[in-house]
């Protein structure tokens, strides 16, 4: 590293303050269309999302460019660097006076996004010249040129009232031109270029430069980032249209109230760097975060008028936030973030000295980008639930995921520090003074467990996993039942009185899909933090928040659509419980019988889609629950159904279900990790290989079940499709129970090729069928596209452990006899549930796609040439890296099939 000597107090002042006045520039310029984007808004007729794309366009550009210009800056330095951004940014914004279409609005925007670029410019160059003590404070105060939001909120409306929006842009765009020249001239090259240009030393490669965006902690930094930096640069966009149309105050006052907020969000970014610098970036991000959490709740509470039915009549009462209450919370808000931006940059030149420019560009880049998705995000959302304060419930959200990832992180940062000491304590303190390590045992926990030792297996072994298997696959039946249970809900909706459009029923029927997935991405790290059998319980119970929500929701036709989407979102716990329920039977079988394993509890589980399909219609048409149950809905032909029947059948299952696996279930002690010893995966190319097959098979399997009744309803109106539509999630569910063994003895990777290979064909022939308007041509393509994926999602995860058992060998060579046999078991059960994770987005994006598809064309036949490509991908990926000769598994299951080893059924 290099050092400072020669460096004087004034060199040191002159480039951070040169480029503090670049960067505030920029910034300026960054957040243009705030003010102006309002004025051409109402010049070309934009709707919500069109302007929330519009204002959010520079964002992207300048998000992205952040990655390159830091390690441009690490190799040619920040003089040169950033002079030449600014030029180009100047000429951009000029050049947007010349656009006459939204279109060229949209590329216009493009190259004024690159004005974002600046920040991590700036960070490069400017922490090259302090030392680590010094430089939390001076980043912060460089990070105060984010002040440029407010300049642009203050200053543009008075010159826009004056000259138009085009002033603003010549304005602008002249500004920051005459400062790039200012900056060239009277800049110098940094410390540590000229010391690397003195002795000859080659500058970084680019392998070298991104070396540690492989560490999980950065993009840790990250997250944190797309909230400190991305909200707060989403809401400096979005907070003057917010104000203008929730307060009906003009476009003067809207900038000028949203400029507190950016002032308050830049200024006091220097005092956070201060504050990191005393007391640590840790509290500032705890303190960061909690105020954050108590400031978001208050501005995300909509106004709303309550009836309380008291003794003596109604009592009626409202409650709203004023105009400047709201300002001066959002100027609090503003306040905590600024001290997290400082906090999160003062982590990165103190762990990464030598890479600041690629760390920090990746984390720029991240929080640039929520500053564009956010927007769109917010403009979507207004435009769903029509309620202006969702875009405040969001940032919640999102603030409450990175605190309890942050605090995860630390406690297991302390763990590891303490060692056994603190692993053999209780889990409740309270309990420290009875507890005796090694004496006092906890309940259902196997402390020896050795599947793959075939005296243990064949005395104690298979006797145990066979029953955490066999609990395992009614709870997770039920899971599929209530993650499925919306797609045959909302296709009675319309018969009942529900007034919603098409594309409102495709959303209602995507997002079970959509949050189903996103849970499965934390479901897939919980069994090994907290054991099976606890989160077993406790992920079976959750079920019964959509089921009982379901049944109450359907019974009133007033009921709001923002509620459906909350229980389409709810029902998603359902589909997050198979990431964990499939890591968690992973840890109990030898390799040998894995694979069945595996194929049983999810073929199995999967049949809780059939199930499912096949039970609601009947339910539906009968009072199951009498008046326990709430009266029918009346159909147009006279008919009844009792709608809600759908929702409430499933409780008396989940409870018992429930029951079951907390007095039947064992948790194994050596399956325990942290969340940091399970991360080691996303350093695993094949990890993510094998979300791309998985999402090919099981992805199928899970989207076409959600989006088959819905298209089979509205290419066939004629069929009466429920009758017939669960015969397709019980072919897949039963062909992956009852195939595992094949993969077992005939290898995963072979299997898998020759899935694809018949998905293709498949597809083509609902493709033909679709055009010849045939149903029975439909249905037998349909029928053989969910054989196949249930042949495929039980190949896909044979594969996993046969992979790892030859990887984890090969990349830690350190590892011998039994930790090596560990840590392979703990990566394959990790990697089967992050895989299982992201295959689940086929729930949503495979609807949804049928909904794109005929909203643009008017035929589904689009999305299923898609569909038809992305086989033909995952065919490639599976020959060229699994199955071809000399490929990882071509030897090992050439074996399998020679040998054709003998296999203990489960």
């Amino acid at each position: 590293m290099h050092t400072l000597g020669g460096v004087t107090r004034s060199d040191q002042r002159k480039a951070l303050g040169l480029s503090t006045i670049a960067f505030t520039a920029c910034f300026a310029v960054w957040t243009i269309f705030s003010i102006i984007g309002v004025a051409i808004k109402e010049e070309l007729g934009l709707t919500e999302s069109q302007f929330g794309l519009l204002v959010a366009t520079p964002i992207l550009t300048g998000s992205i460019t952040r990655l390159f210009l830091g390690v441009w800056t690490e190799r040619y330095g920040g003089r040169l660097v950033f002079t030449g951004q600014m030029l180009l940014t100047a000429l951009a914004t000029w050049a947007l006076t010349l656009a006459d279409s939204y279109v060229m609005y949209l590329i216009a925007a493009l190259g004024i996004g690159l004005a974002g670029g600046s920040f991590i410019i700036g960070v490069a160059y400017v922490s090259r010249w302090y030392d680590a003590d010094h430089q939390g404070t001076a980043l912060g105060i460089f990070g105060a040129g984010n002040v440029g939001a407010a300049v642009t909120k203050f200053v543009a409306p008075f010159v826009m009232v004056a000259f138009g929006w085009h002033g603003v842009s010549n304005v602008w765009a002249a500004g920051l031109a005459v400062i790039a020249v200012l900056f060239f001239l009277f800049a110098k090259d940094d410390p540590e270029l000229v010391e690397r240009r003195a002795k000859g030393i080659r500058a970084p490669n680019l392998a070298e430069q991104f070396a540690p965006l492989k560490n999980i902690q950065v993009w840790r930094f990250s997250l944190y980032y797309f909230f400190v930096f991305g909200a707060f640069v989403a809401l400096a966009l979005w907070m003057p249209h917010y104000l203008i149309e929730v307060y009906g105050i003009d476009v003067k006052t809207a900038g000028m109230a949203a400029a507190s907020f950016s002032l308050s969000a830049s200024l006091f970014r220097a005092y956070g760097g201060h504050l990191s610098d005393k007391f640590g970036a840790r509290a500032v991000m705890y303190w960061t975060f909690g105020f954050a959490l108590i400031f978001l709740f208050m501005l995300s509470y909509p106004p709303t008028d309550y009836i309380i039915h008291g003794k003596d009549g109604p009592i009626a009462f409202s409650t709203s936030m004023g105009l400047w209450p709201f300002v001066a919370t959002l100027f609090a808000l503003g306040f905590f973030m600024s001290l997290g931006k400082a906090a999160v940059f003062k982590h990165i030149p103190v762990y990464y000295p030598k890479n600041v420019g690629a760390v920090g560009g990746l984390v720029g880049m991240i929080g640039g980008l929520g500053g564009f998705i956010l927007p769109i995000i917010f403009g979507a959302a207004l435009d769903l639930t029509g309620i202006y304060t969702s875009c405040f419930a969001i940032l919640f959200g999102l603030v409450a995921l990175a605190l309890i990832w942050m605090h995860l992180s630390i406690r297991a940062m302390e763990r590891a520090v303490h060692g056994k000491a603190l692993d053999e304590l209780p889990t409740v303190p309270e309990l420290q003074d009875i507890h005796v390590p090694g004496r006092t045992d906890m309940p259902r926990v196997l402390e020896d467990w050795r599947p793959e030792d075939q005296a243990f297996w064949a005395e104690k072994g298979r006797r145990i996993a066979r029953r955490n298997l066999w609990i395992s696959i009614p709870a997770l039946l039920l899971a599929f039942s209530v993650w499925m249970v919306w797609s045959m809900v909302v296709a009675r909706l319309p018969a009942i009185g529900f007034d919603f459009s098409t594309g409102q029923l495709f959303w209602l029927a995507a997002l079970p899909g959509l949050s189903g997935a996103t849970l499965r991405i934390f479901y897939s790290f919980m069994v090994p933090i907290f054991g099976g059998r606890l989160w077993t319980t406790l992920s079976t119970a959750s079920l019964l928040l959509p089921a009982v929500g379901i049944g109450y929701a359907v019974q009133n036709p007033e009921t709001p659509y923002l509620i459906f989407l909350t229980l389409a979102l709810l029902c998603g716990f359902g589909g997050g419980n198979f990431a964990s329920s499939m890591a968690n039977i992973a840890f109990f079988f030898p390799k040998a019988e894995k694979g069945n394993a595996l194929a049983l509890n999810a073929g199995l589980g999967n049949l809780g889609v059939s199930v499912m399909q096949f039970l609601v219609p009947i339910v539906i048409t009968i009072g199951v629950f009498g008046a326990m149950g709430g009266t029918s809905q009346n159909l147009a032909d006279g008919g009844e159904l009792w709608v809600q029947n759908a929702g409430f059948v499933w409780v008396p299952f989940i409870v018992i279900a429930t029951v079951a696996a907390w007095l039947g279930m064992n948790d194994i002690a050596d399956a325990k990790a942290s969340f940091r010893e399970q991360a080691i995966i996303f350093s695993r190319k094949h990890n993510w290989l094998m979300c791309i097959l998985y999402t090919g098979t099981f992805g199928s399997f899970i989207g076409y079940s959600a989006g088959f009744p819905l298209l089979t309803k509205l290419a066939f109106p004629e069929v009466n499709a429920l009758q017939y539509v669960f015969l397709g999630p019980l072919v897949g569910a039963l062909s992956r129970a009852g195939t595992g063994w094949i993969s077992d003895r005939f290898g995963g990777g072979r299997v898998t090729f020759w899935t694809f290979a018949g998905m293709i064909a498949a597809v083509f022939g609902v493709i033909a069928s679709l055009g010849a308007g045939s149903f029975m041509g439909f249905f037998a393509a349909f029928m053989t596209l969910f054989l196949l994926t249930g042949i495929g999602n039980a190949s896909t995860f044979q594969m996993i452990p046969a992979i790892m058992g030859r990887e984890v060998p090969r990349l830690m060579p350190e590892l011998e006899g039994n930790a090596q046999r560990r840590q392979a078991e703990r990566e394959s059960a990790a990697i089967i549930a992050f895989t299982s994770a992201i295959a689940a987005y086929g729930a949503f994006f495979i609807p949804k796609a049928y909904g794109t598809s005929i909203a643009l064309t008017g035929s589904p036949v689009g999305a299923l040439w898609g569909f038809l490509v992305f086989y033909a991908i995952c065919l490639v990926i599976t020959w060229f890296y699994y199955t071809r000769p000399g490929a990882l598994l071509h030897g090992l299951e050439h074996r399998q099939t020679v040998d054709k080893a003998v296999r203990q059924p489960v």
